[in-house]
């Protein structure tokens, strides 16, 4: 006999219009596991619902030092210089 999956509840279709208008109420909705379609003219435009679990935060700094900028960044070569003050 096969195994059955867990149901999983279809996400909500909300209006985008709906959405916008009581846009606090349906993010503490998805804070709650809760998942959203969101709808244009009938049209599925986007969904949203919880971060998946596999998301790390972003460290900030985390690539200190690990990047350098050549000397020469902001420098141009002579003949793209030349040819940018030719054409002004």
């Amino acid at each position: 006999m096969p195994q059955s999956r867990p149901q999983t509840p279809s996400p909500r279709r909300v209006g985008v219009r709906e959405f916008r208008g009581n846009l606090t109420s349906f993010l503490k909705q998805v804070e709650d596991g809760q998942r959203f379609v969101l709808t244009s003219h009938h049209k599925v435009v986007a969904e949203i619902g919880p971060p998946s679990k596999d998301i790390v935060p972003r460290k900030p700094g985390a690539l200190r030092g690990k990047i350098k900028v050549a000397d020469d960044f902001d420098s141009l070569p002579e003949d793209v210089l030349s040819s940018m003050e030719d054409e002004a």
